[in-house]
């Protein structure tokens, strides 16, 4: 996965990367001749008391030393725009693809899962990224041009060499192998803190409320630990690879002196040369030392990326139409033909053969008792998911042969729970709509009963907004929610009990104003007071995802049981007739 994540997203920067090659492999082989002209130096020229040949060859020596340094400069330069690139393109892709999803796989994966891969899994690959293009693409000229050069010094004593590369690699293989499920454990019990940390956070005030502040520290506490276990399981394993690698650099550094000595006694080399094969195998071994710091680096990065895959190799259950139908010819008739929803795995389907038509200038409202489907039969409308049986139809057309521009212009949803953003009251009220004037949103403010309250907030539709709307009360927030939707302007409107936090008065003062506004839109209210409802032209009443039965509330009241038990347990009789 990770491999194939890295070809599809650097694939647009073959040049830079060809370059940064180049580069790396030029300061590569000056770091490789500086050792022997260091040890022509001290054969040719402290031995023989040449001090001309000493500034001569020293003065190549500070030459090749700066176009090393030009070159590793220009390898870094580029390996860090290419890495960051990469992080920015993954990061982007991750996005869109959450953002096509529909409300089934953002369940599936959950919002704190799909922030940790947003945010920390593309950042473990971008940094995999930086080290290889800075260390791992010299390690292997460095390796293999250190055993060359090696060689051409002295092949007996190259033998040392024999011995310590496989030893190095055998220990940073069993190392590793037992790293990469720590790692994959660490990104989870990651996941886990993140969850139960923006849970505590968006609860805070439900914890107050419950004095549940010991029980909340202790759940963050045991996640907490769960992470440090795993992380200290993983430290220790990678504290563990230095001593070893350094363990035995230093068991190599001893062979090769005293082998070198006898080799120097016997006249097989010089004091010089010794000097170049020991830098040689310094650069060997530091080589292989930057390999295992990348190997620590690639088991975490594989984990992460195999966790990005997963969201890019998702599909939406909501798919975009082939041949969108971009033009709708009558305006706002809305019609649920026969229409079911099951969630996957689930034994029993959420809605079952639902059917119901809202036509423009009426109101059609939806009841039952909780758990009976009606969020989810509104959600089918703007396609938050699809139906799974029978039909949902705007103006005679499916909704998932519309455009999906088309289709939001159209429908215009106020949510059971509103959610405000960051900004201010004007960038939340013009979401719908981003070309609205400020007549435009003082009008829509005052159909939804939020004109008096935004007028006395500092700066008016300039206040600024907390993100989700904490610092206003629940009914602000409807009303601004619902204001955002008379914004946009739509043919039909659906409110998912939307009146839900708002007091008797301003319910019917905001219904009245709804009603002079959307007298020639379609209107569909889900709502649990059956004040809210009572005068709509058409009743659907849902029990256990099925219609049970439709009409208007005198005709309800007489026939169907359902409804009447539903009015009765909010009103009394008197008031109901």
């Amino acid at each position: 996965m990770l491999i194939r994540l890295l070809r599809t997203h650097l694939r647009p920067y073959k040049r830079p990367i060809t370059l940064l090659v180049l580069l790396q492999f030029l300061q590569t082989c000056a770091s490789l001749y500086l050792p022997t002209l260091n040890a022509d130096i001290i054969d040719d020229g402290v031995v023989r008391g040449d001090a001309g040949y000493i500034l001569s060859y020293g003065a190549l020596m500070i030459g090749i030393s700066l176009v090393q340094v030009v070159c590793n400069v220009g390898a870094v330069y580029y390996g860090a725009r290419t890495a960051a690139a990469l992080g920015r393109d993954v990061r982007a892709a991750v996005f869109d693809r959450v953002q096509s999803f529909s409300a089934r796989e953002v369940g599936h994966f959950g919002a704190p899962s799909l922030i940790t891969r947003t945010t920390n899994d593309v950042q473990q690959v971008q940094m995999l990224a930086l080290m290889t293009f800075t260390l791992m693409v010299s390690a292997p000229i460095m390796c293999v041009g250190g055993i060359v050069m090696a060689l051409g010094l002295d092949v007996p004593l190259s033998g040392v060499l024999v011995g310590v590369v496989p030893v190095l690699a055998i220990c940073v293989t069993l190392i590793v192998r037992r790293l990469r499920p720590l790692f994959r454990t660490m990104q989870e019990r990651l996941d886990t803190v993140n969850r139960v940390l923006r849970e505590q956070i968006t609860g805070n005030r439900v914890i107050r409320a419950f004095v549940r502040d010991t029980y909340e520290q202790r759940r963050f506490r045991e996640s907490n630990t769960e992470l440090t276990d795993v992380s200290l399981r993983t430290g220790n394993l990678l504290a563990l690879m230095f001593p070893v690698v350094m363990t035995v650099v230093n068991l190599s550094s001893i062979a090769v002196v005293w082998f070198g000595a006898h080799r120097i006694d016997s006249g097989g080399i010089q004091i010089g040369d010794l000097t170049a094969f020991l830098a040689y195998l310094m650069q060997i071994v530091m080589s292989v030392m930057m390999a295992t710091f990348m190997f620590m680096m690639v088991p975490r990065a594989e984990v992460c990326a195999e966790r990005i895959h997963e969201v890019l190799d998702t599909s939406s259950s909501v798919v975009p139409p082939v041949a969108p139908v971009t033009e709708l010819r009558s305006r706002g008739h809305l019609e649920i033909r026969g229409a079911g929803f099951r969630y996957p795995g689930a034994e029993e389907p959420v809605l079952r053969e639902v059917s119901l038509q809202a036509r423009p200038g009426e109101v059609t409202a939806v009841i039952g008792s909780t758990g009976s489907g009606k969020s989810t039969l509104l959600g089918l409308v703007p396609r938050l998911f699809d139906v799974t049986a029978g039909d949902v139809l705007v103006d005679g057309v499916p909704v998932a042969d519309i455009e999906p521009a088309l289709l939001a212009r159209t429908v215009g949803l106020v949510p059971q729970k509103p959610y405000l953003f960051a900004g201010t009251v004007a960038t939340n009220l013009r979401y719908g709509n981003p070309d609205a004037t400020d007549e435009e949103l003082w009008h829509a403010l005052e159909v939804a009963q939020g004109r008096d309250f935004v007028e006395r907030l500092e700066g008016g539709l300039d206040a600024p907004v907390a993100q989700g709307g904490t610092n206003v009360s629940g009914g602000q927030r409807q009303r601004l929610a619902i204001a955002r939707t008379l914004v946009q302007r739509p043919e039909i409107y659906l409110f998912d009990d939307s009146f839900s936090a708002l007091d008797y008065a301003t319910d019917a003062a905001l219904r009245a104003a709804l009603a002079r506004e959307t007298a020639e839109a379609t209107v569909v209210i889900v709502a649990q007071r059956v004040a809210t409802i009572r005068d709509a032209d058409r009743i659907v009443v849902l029990d256990e995802g099925r219609v049970v039965g439709t009409g208007r509330h005198h005709e309800l009241m007489a026939d169907n049981g359902t409804y009447r038990e539903i009015v009765l347990s909010q009103l009394t009789e008197a008031e109901a007739a």
